[in-house]
């Protein structure tokens, strides 16, 4: 498998619930199509709430990866 070029970086460690992910729906809205975002958060509800408004929006889910004290999540905007 090839390494995923993530195009821009949203660190929204600290921020609470809805933060990253309405910062999340900011820069999908303003990335081109295939770009990749990923995005830091140390807000527990984001595990659920990201993937959930990945795949209403029709976007892709890369990845989840637990990091200490937070989670990353890499998202591909497919349309």
């Amino acid at each position: 498998m090839s390494e995923i070029k993530i195009s821009r970086t949203i660190d929204a460690r600290g921020s609470f619930c809805p933060g990253p992910l309405m910062e999340l729906i900011r820069a999908v809205k303003e990335a081109q199509v295939g770009e990749v975002i990923e995005v830091l958060s140390s807000d527990q509800g984001s595990k659920h709430d990201i993937p959930l408004w990945v795949s209403k929006a029709g976007h892709t889910l890369l990845s989840i990866n637990d990091k200490e004290g937070y989670t990353s999540f890499i998202v591909k905007k497919a349309r």
